[in-house]
């Protein structure tokens, strides 16, 4: 698959994920779509962005959720940039 295309589908599932309005389905879809490798990747990767904005320290949240230095500096960074969807995202599930 080229970028486009990788593109075009992100789009697309992103666009249904917003429609589906129902936490419960978006839950019992993701398992479908991803291994549990994958489904951990991406929780892990969440936890580290929410103990970021939480001011936890970097190397409690390697500590804690046994991820690299690396991963969580480029966690960080993204959290920092304007307009950060990692910063809107965790905005929205705080419900501000």
């Amino acid at each position: 698959m080229d970028s486009n295309e990788i593109k075009m589908y992100i789009r697309e599932m992103s666009e249904t994920l917003a429609k589906a309005d129902n936490p419960d389905l978006i839950e019992e879809f993701l398992p479908c779509l991803l291994t549990e490798n994958e489904l951990q990747e991406v929780a892990s990767r969440w936890a580290l962005v929410k103990m970021i904005d939480q001011g936890i320290p970097q190397r409690k949240i390697s500590t804690d959720l046994g991820l690299s230095l690396c991963k969580i500096t480029r966690g960080s960074k993204e959290l920092k940039k304007t307009e950060s969807p990692f910063k809107r995202m965790i905005d929205l599930s705080l419900g501000d």
